[in-house]
């Protein structure tokens, strides 16, 4: 437990912090009360290869989803295969336990929707017979003289929003109100498995003029997602939003980060994505896949890193690739293959939260629903470094995150916008369990603006500090009556978890363009 005591001097207060350790070195970061991007959420993707059986297998979800859980995720990703209802179609690149269809990703995704969280649907491909080369598959091969770029063919531009109908209906059939679609999984490359090509001015061509034939009387919630490049290439939603016409159909970009780090391309699209107030989602990435043993501790914080750079891009939904795989957030409890040898990785029990997930809670649990504040440190902006910073406000919580991927312990001298009570400092220090779920209290004997902590080696922290209540923003709301409230939703108004509200609100505090309101109903 961390003590700050207070001593008055006139008008100062000076601030000593018995924490764990006393000799360290001290850093001092400023947070400021500038706002940024509301954080919508975390997730990861509901898909084939290691979720197999094809998504119907609901314990990896049941552990990562919901308020409950220890680990608090609310989006999952899901995939439209390339089909029609009814038809069940076997992927070219596998052969699977289940069927590959629309009904597989059901269970999870009914799963998810009742904790309150959000599903959205990416096509890899759409039906073969509306593409090029008339497969699901990219048509890339082995033997050259048969390939073939699959992209949709233009004269099937009218035909491919009716089909995303077909799947909105068939999973509203079966009890899952999809919140949100995706144009195409990754339309700039070349793939011998399912897969898309579309260049930006092709994307732009099927948003501009068929992206109105997505049924929104039909699905008045549902929001469009622009293709996913690879490495987040900003020409693809550059061009949309740039295009008046497109910039209207388009309520989030999106795309991964294979190649290129969160504060490059993805960083360059939120420039333009905030000026028109649109969302900006990193839908897919997974970091040390492959290897045949679980992530080191330092790979651990160098995810922790890449979460913390994207919230610093303007990132609003971060997406991981598979929830379970031993490189990822649930164990499969089977050995990898790699090179003809097969390795039984230690700690890959099946259906057991592995150390990836915890690193992922500190930010799922805590980032959902908040706004990001601006954060200076003694050597700047917190950037991409071997000492990370991110700060966040939440209902009545300021939140402070600090990666230390050094061999340093440090003291952390943080300055704060407004006053505060107390505090908790919740800390992660390598890959065993005991060691990823410490919760020390922080005691303030005197509300504060200015408190030191510790900040120990090799370390992942989250400080949560309960603001002083005259501090809050609360006693400046103006109430919004039960007409004008009608209203509010067209600007996008959430609850204090992070999920998106609809009309049917009740009496309560809620947050609107990153700040607190007050529904009287």
């Amino acid at each position: 437990m961390y003590k700050i005591k207070l001593k008055k001097v006139f008008t100062s207060v000076f601030l000593i912090a018995f924490a764990s350790f006393t000799n360290a070195k001290t850093l001092t970061i400023m947070v400021t009360d500038t706002r940024y991007q509301h954080v919508t959420g975390f997730g990861a993707a509901c898909c084939d290869g290691a979720m197999c059986p094809y998504g119907t297998d609901t314990q990896p979800v049941r552990l990562l989803y919901g308020p409950k859980s220890k680990i608090g995720l609310n989006i999952m990703r899901m995939e439209i295969s390339p089909n029609f209802e009814g038809d069940i179609i076997v992927p070219e690149w596998g052969n699977y336990d289940t069927p590959y269809d629309w009904q597989g990703s059901v269970p999870s995704a009914k799963y998810v929707k009742q904790q309150g969280g959000i599903v959205f649907g990416t096509p890899w491909s759409p039906p073969g017979n509306y593409k090029t080369n008339g497969s699901a598959s990219g048509g890339k091969t082995d033997e050259v003289s048969t390939r073939q770029e699959g992209r949709l063919r233009e004269d099937c531009y009218d035909k491919f929003f009716p089909w995303i109908n077909t799947f909105l209906t068939y999973m509203k059939s079966k009890g899952v109100l999809v919140d949100a679609v995706s144009i195409q999984n990754e339309p700039d490359w070349w793939v011998n498995y399912s897969g898309c090509l579309y260049t930006p001015e092709q994307q732009l061509n099927l948003v501009k003029n068929y992206a109105h034939m997505l049924d929104r009387k039909k699905f008045p919630n549902v929001r469009l997602i622009s293709a996913e490049p690879l490495g987040f290439d900003p020409k693809y939603s550059n061009m949309l939003l740039n295009d008046a016409t497109a910039r209207e159909q388009i309520d989030i970009i999106a795309g991964h980060l294979y190649g290129h780090p969160p504060l490059g391309n993805m960083k360059s699209s939120a420039v333009l994505a905030a000026k028109y107030n649109k969302e900006v989602w990193m839908t897919e990435h997974s970091s040390t896949d492959h290897i045949n043993h679980l992530p080191t501790w330092h790979e651990q914080l160098l995810f922790a890193e890449e979460l913390n750079e994207c919230m610093l891009s303007g990132c609003t939904g971060y997406i991981y690739w598979y929830m379970r795989a031993h490189w990822a957030f649930v164990g499969t409890g089977e050995p990898v293959e790699l090179d003809g040898i097969k390795y039984t990785i230690a700690g890959n029990v099946k259906n057991k939260l592995l150390p990836r997930a915890y690193v992922m809670s500190h930010f799922s649990k805590h980032v959902t629903g908040s706004t990001r504040l601006g954060v200076k440190s003694t050597a700047g902006e917190s950037t991409e470094a071997p000492i990370e910073y991110s700060a966040y406000t939440k209902g009545d919580s300021l939140i402070v995150m600090a990666i230390d991927t050094t061999s340093t312990a440090y003291d952390l001298k943080i300055k704060l916008p407004c006053k505060v009570q107390s505090g908790t400092h919740l800390l992660s220090t390598g890959n065993e369990t005991a060691n990823l779920c410490q919760n020390n209290p922080i005691t303030i004997d005197e509300p504060t603006q200015e408190l030191i902590v510790s900040m120990p080696a090799r370390s992942l922290n989250t400080y949560i500090f309960m603001i002083e209540p005259e501090e809050t923003a609360i006693r400046g709301i103006t109430p919004i009556s039960d007409a004008q409230s009608s209203k509010v939703n067209e600007k996008g108004v959430y609850d204090l978890s992070g999920r998106k509200i609809g009309l049917q609100r009740r009496k309560g505090l809620y947050i609107e363009n990153g700040k607190k309101i007050y529904i009287n109903r």
